[in-house]
């Protein structure tokens, strides 16, 4: 039995029927069981790493990686050609910026991108099925109206992204045949509901269902999904192999199973992505107590250049197309600003160049977070595809990565400077307090930030007090000097904020970055306190600890 806890929104009627509830609470009666026990394998793979474990490629899955005689689905209707992807939440209107950009693909982000308020989630599900239907549209609260003025069958493919196995959504209880209750996962609740209602729609449009997998760590998590996929498409009638998802390599222990996570998925399998920045902090977050092997210096010396980072790509690259797979590149942080076109130059330069490279090493496609980047993007890609829809047929036989080189992380360099120290507190105050205001990407300093940026930003700072750094101008980084500068940071952003007569979260926003980086215990995931203590409306729930390694709950 499944039970809505959370308030009544917009939009609940149309997302939140008897049908949808009880083909989320099937997926819930089959496989929660499962999520619980591979979070559990994650917490135990962390703890040998943390202990001095190395990750290292499978000797049990060998005849996975030696057979060449296995291939993936590929890509599904409308998925051929994915040389430019734009990425960005479900609200109405980012929805209909995205519909109207002139990308191959929209990556609808219920992820990384949305604050996982109650009324994003439901909220987000509903401009997905308008939008699906070729119906969204907006007008905002100063009346300007919003519509998509693409030719439906012309606007971008559709690729929902989930939130990850790691969270729950507490507005919706789900009950098993034991009577024990627990909140909804969060993977199950996106997924489930996306599908139930858009899935045979998708289909008969030609271009779907297709989904962004995100966070996972292991090819027996992408065993988890084949077989919900599997599942769901029996469910309701839909011929097995309809589904298509695309992974993202995004943490160091998925990096040495990319070719296991294909083989699991290969009957709904497009392709892998590089999630670049929750890449980094998946290896910061992993060898956090490693010591100066494993440490960075500031964020902005971490390139997609350096040799560790071109390992992990060029390995991506190798991986897919010796299986069928498309490899999709992973999203430059500079935007433009239509207001300063010095530093709108700046920053088409950056992507230029990133993009070049991209192409240049073998990917079928790329990300973008703005709509003005496309044409740069487009550029590249078109100069070294020209009519071909990817470059699969390249098949990268001279890249030979070893664990070494994956793990190579000293071949950063870099120093830590005080101005790197300000920029992550800076940078992780800011993003948080749009966070808890329901805004999930947020252009700061002329980047676009999420939670993985936001990541990046505090475990650095965890980080730098574990190995006792000194930065480049003699200052000693500890927890009473970061402490400081989110005090002060605090003080003079919300300073300005009341000035201007804002309603700020900028002392919610300091408390929590303070909790998640100078606690004893390190939170794996900022997003599971901030979302437990900001986001979960009535009825409250219990307070967190502040060593969560996921949303535990009991099993259900």
């Amino acid at each position: 039995m499944i039970e809505i806890t959370g308030p009544r929104v917009d939009g609940a009627d149309d997302i939140l029927t008897p049908e949808a509830l009880a083909f989320v609470d099937h997926l819930h009666q089959a496989f929660a069981a499962h999520r619980q026990e591979l979070l559990l394998e994650r917490h135990r793979r962390r703890s040998e790493a943390g202990n001095g474990r190395d990750p290292k490629f499978l000797s049990t899955t060998d005849a996975v990686r030696e057979d060449p005689t296995w291939r993936v689905a590929g890509a599904g209707p409308g998925l051929e050609d994915r040389r430019v992807e734009i990425t960005g939440p479900t609200d109405p209107k980012m929805a209909i910026n995205a519909l109207n950009s002139g990308a191959r693909v929209w990556l609808a982000d219920l992820e990384d991108a949305t604050s996982p308020t109650w009324e994003n989630i439901v909220g987000g599900q509903r401009a997905l099925h308008d939008a699906v239907r070729g119906r969204l549209a907006f007008t905002s609260a100063e009346g300007k109206d919003y519509r998509v003025t693409t030719p439906h069958q012309h606007t971008p493919t559709i690729v929902m992204r989930p939130r990850g196995w790691h969270l729950v959504e507490k507005h919706l209880a789900v009950t098993d045949r034991a009577g024990r209750t627990a909140p909804a996962s969060a993977s199950l609740t996106d997924f489930g509901l996306y599908f139930w209602h858009n899935a045979a729609e998708l289909v008969a449009s030609g271009r779907g269902p297709y989904f962004y997998l995100p966070k996972l760590e292991s090819h027996l998590e992408a065993r988890l999904w084949n077989d919900i996929f599997v599942f769901a498409q029996q469910r309701i009638g839909m011929p097995v192999g309809t589904v298509r998802a695309t992974v993202l390599i995004e943490t160091i222990p998925a990096a040495f199973e990319m070719e296991e996570i294909l083989y699991e998925l290969r009957d709904h399998c497009a392709g892998l992505n590089a999630g670049r920045w929750d890449y980094i902090f998946s290896i910061i977050k992993t060898f956090l107590g490693r010591g100066r092997r494993f440490a960075f210096g500031d964020r902005r010396g971490i390139t997609m250049t350096v040799p560790f980072m071109r390992a992990y790509t060029e390995l991506l690259v190798a991986t897919c197309h010796k299986r069928g797979a498309h490899a999709i590149g992973g999203m430059s942080a500079f935007i433009p600003d239509r207001r300063d076109a010095e530093a709108t130059e700046r920053a088409l330069a950056q992507v230029a160049d990133d993009k070049r490279r991209e192409a240049g090493d073998g990917f079928d496609g790329t990300w973008v977070a703005h709509p003005d980047l496309i044409p740069t993007a487009l550029a590249e890609f078109d100069a070294v595809l020209g009519d071909r829809p990817n470059q699969l047929a390249r098949l990268r036989g001279d890249v030979q990565v070893t664990a070494d080189d994956l793990l190579d992380i000293g071949s950063a360099g870099g120093t830590v400077t005080d101005a790197g120290v300000q920029s992550n507190v800076s940078v992780a105050v800011r993003y948080i307090e749009a966070w808890l205001r329901g805004t999930g990407a947020v252009a700061i300093d002329g980047l676009m930030e999420d939670a993985a940026t936001a990541e990046i930003s505090r475990s650095l700072l965890r980080q730098w007090i574990e190995n006792r750094v000194v930065t480049d101008e003699g200052t000693k980084v500890d927890r009473e000097l970061v402490a400081g500068v989110v005090e002060a940071e605090r003080s003079r952003l919300a300073a300005a904020a009341r000035a201007a007569g804002v309603d700020d979260r900028f002392d919610d926003a300091a408390e929590l970055l303070c909790e998640v980086s100078l606690a004893e215990d390190f939170p794996t995931f900022l997003t599971i306190p901030a979302y437990t203590w900001f986001l979960v409306d009535e009825p409250q729930a219990e307070e967190p600890r502040a060593d969560e390694d996921c949303e535990l709950a009991p099993a259900v």
